[in-house]
């Protein structure tokens, strides 16, 4: 079975590194065949189906991406339509989910989407693919994602991915790279965060000035998927050190973007991430620098003087798309992809229990119960709440807790105690009669993991649960991501439920547009 057919590319980790190298083996045989006109080969990936479906969804202005996509869905004889931001029905406030399902039983099998909403092809993927299921429909749309806000990029990603191989005689063991100019906003270096992980040891140089700093969250995926990072505030102060890149990576800075306190800096902030002419003598020999194109036609962070040299390596790549994402579509609509085979597989981590129920102790002598549990005959009470933290950051999340958990109104109060080795707790009490569902368990959990609940009855601790974070949290009405632009937050008035899944650092990372949150931050109230 072709395991590649309707499936969507919202994220680069969509595609598995064994993927993504049969992905890139298939673009350099069709490279290969248009160099030597081998027209057999280049039909053997042609779709040639003029009932097939593409349709190009750019919802915020491009250039180089929606030409390259236009060209490659026009390469395989496709019926190809085309929805611009001027034009369409979203400007008018209709539904992302309505409008896709409509389109999705036009036999459209292919939707490629560039929009400022985050996640948004991910939410239209599980919208459409329930569509299909509920509607019989003989295909499952694929979405492909063309760059969303300032999320990722995974199209522009692959074809950087060629380009680096191509140029590096195709050596998937070893990669290092530097990443110069506005790293804050740009999606396309925030795709290499997981992109890079196509090479076994990866060395990532991060050259941007505070303003533009890569933001925290995709420095700590890197490090977290083993990558070596290094971090300079400007070209000049990374080139005082012997251990050059010989292949750089520029994106364009997005000043307009910042305010105008930025723009008051915008001289200087540029100056330390364009290349200069004086700065030739100090790179290695052999270095390639690339762009996703096209340039600041006034400031261009790669001079215009550099392209008739080695360096550049930004022409190819820019050739390099159309090429990737004739491939793409080929692969989603299952015209390629029946040979593969995967050899690794995928690790899945065995999961900790996050919620542990512990055998309350028998004795009721002074020290054995916690504090606050001895005065209540019935009822519940929720211990060692952010322990170890400020006594007034404990009364703000007390307040939260009792918010989300239903608490508020109800007789009982909360305090902050002070254990013997001087770590401050919070502890919040509630006389009654109380049953807690395991989803209720798992709500505590999220909101204050850590935590220990007992309940209470007849004067003694029946049932005690301690708490972890859990590994996700969906399923709530409640839950929020605080990205204004991610599809799942309120302002976007889609209906989108959040949903969150625990990183390694101890955090909760939105499923849909990647940004990291604390369990503090998760809860609309």
């Amino acid at each position: 079975m072709n395991r590649f057919i309707g499936r969507s590319l919202c994220v680069i980790d969509d595609l598995s590194r064994e993927e993504r190298l049969y992905f890139f083996q298939q673009v350099r045989k069709l490279k290969e065949a248009v160099k030597a006109n081998d027209t057999e080969t280049i039909n053997s990936f042609r779709i040639n189906d003029p009932d097939f479906g593409i349709y190009e969804v750019f919802l915020e202005n491009s250039t180089r991406t929606k030409e390259s996509f236009r060209n490659a869905a026009n390469f395989h004889y496709a019926k190809v339509t085309e929805m611009s931001a001027d034009n369409s029905s979203f400007s008018k406030g209709e539904s992302y989910a309505d409008t896709f399902n409509m389109l999705s039983g036009y036999n459209n099998r292919v939707f490629i989407i560039r929009s400022k909403v985050e996640g948004v092809c991910k939410h239209l993927s599980q919208e459409c693919a329930e569509y299909a299921k509920r509607n019989d429909l003989p295909y499952t749309p694929a979405f492909l994602n063309a760059g969303d806000g300032k999320h990722e990029h995974p199209t522009q990603e692959l074809l950087d991915e060629y380009s680096f191989l191509e140029d590096n005689n195709w050596n998937s063991d070893d990669i290092h790279i530097a990443l110069v100019g506005d790293l804050y906003h740009g999606r396309t270096v925030h795709s290499k965060a997981d992109g890079l992980t196509l090479w076994k040891n990866v060395k990532v140089d991060l050259i941007a000035p505070d303003e533009l700093a890569m933001p925290e969250s995709y420095v700590t995926k890197m490090k977290e998927n083993g990558f070596e990072v290094r971090e300079f505030k400007s070209i000049d102060e990374y080139l005082t050190q012997s251990d050059v890149s010989k292949q750089w990576y520029f994106t364009r800075p997005q000043l307009e973007r910042m305010g105008e306190k930025i723009l008051a800096k915008a001289a200087s902030l540029r100056t330390s991430i364009t290349f200069r002419e004086d700065l030739m003598d100090k790179i290695p020999e052999g270095t390639k620098f690339y762009h996703p194109l096209p340039r600041h036609k006034e400031h261009p962070t790669i001079p215009t003087f550099l392209d008739n040299t080695s360096l550049n390596g930004w022409e190819k790549q820019a050739i390099n798309g159309m090429y990737c994402r004739i491939i793409l579509l080929a692969l989603v609509a299952g015209k390629i992809g029946d040979d593969f085979e995967a050899t690794e597989k995928k690790v899945v981590e065995e999961e900790q229990p996050w919620i542990i129920e512990i055998q309350p102790k028998e004795s009721n002598e002074k020290g054995d119960v916690s504090e606050g549990v001895r005065p209540i005959s019935n009822g519940i009470v929720i211990d060692h709440i952010c322990k170890g933290e400020d006594p007034a950051e404990i009364r703000r999340h007390m307040i939260l807790i009792r918010r989300v958990m239903g608490l508020d109104g109800l007789k009982g109060g909360e305090w902050v105690s002070q254990s013997a080795n001087g770590d401050f707790k919070g502890i919040i009490f509630r006389p009654g009669q109380f049953e807690f569902t395991h989803k209720q368990v798992k709500r505590l959990a999220a909101v204050a993991p850590g935590c220990t609940l007992n309940i209470i009855q007849n004067g003694k601790v029946a049932k005690k649960y301690r708490t972890t974070m859990p590994p996700r949290i969906y399923n709530f009405d409640d839950l929020m991501c605080t990205n204004d632009a991610c599809i799942s937050n309120d302002s976007q008035n889609e209906n989108v439920q959040a949903m969150f899944t625990k990183t390694k650092d101890g955090r909760y990372m939105c499923a849909y547009c990647g940004k990291v949150h604390t369990f503090k931050e998760i809860f609309k109230h």
